[in-house]
């Protein structure tokens, strides 16, 4: 059951994250560069993160450091999955930017990437019988994840008082309108 520690871990982290992030940004105080300088800070601290920390552990465990010796298909798809990453969080940061409250943003965020998750990993490892042997529950998942997305966004509390949509007609998302606010 280790590893679900280090879900519940990830899950800490990415959901501290976006606030985190918004409270750098504004702290920084450059309403025109501020997000870009905040972006700065996260790709110091990935790489602490993810770079030095990694070495330490491979060469604490005896592992081979010689990078370039490693699997070019290993290689290939952990550098598109950083890039990834990054890219994200500097999505993060631009809808900031373009004045996405934190909460409405990451709401999205987190509801919409296990919908993207779902659909990119069944078409890279297809289950044995293919898609017609996927169960019900799982489709119903990704429904209720977007439901769930669209709820707390509708309906997120503003501060010291109640839901900000609450006793109105939520406008449709493509609006681009937050009806709480």
């Amino acid at each position: 059951m280790t590893w679900l520690a280090f879900a519940f871990l990830t899950v800490f982290a990415w959901g501290v994250y976006g606030v985190m992030l918004h409270t750098g940004q504004m702290a920084i105080g450059d309403p025109e560069l501020g997000r870009y300088k905040a972006f700065l800070w996260v790709g110091i601290a990935y790489f602490l993160t993810a770079v030095v920390a990694p070495l330490v552990l491979i060469a604490a465990k005896g592992g081979d450091l010689r990078f370039w010796s490693y699997p070019v298909k290993g290689l290939s798809w952990s550098f598109v999955a950083g890039i990834m990453g990054a890219i994200g969080a500097f999505g993060v940061l631009l809808a900031f930017g373009a004045k996405g409250s934190p909460p409405v943003v990451m709401a999205i965020v987190f509801a919409g990437a296990p919908i993207i998750n779902a659909a990119v990993s069944l078409s890279l490892h297809p289950p044995k019988g293919g898609i017609s042997s996927v169960p019900f529950p799982f489709y119903l998942g990704i429904v209720l994840a977007a439901v769930g997305g669209c709820l707390v966004t509708f309906f997120k509390p503003g501060p010291g008082g109640p839901p900000k949509g609450e006793g109105k007609s939520p406008a449709p998302l493509a609006s681009g309108v937050d009806p709480g606010e």
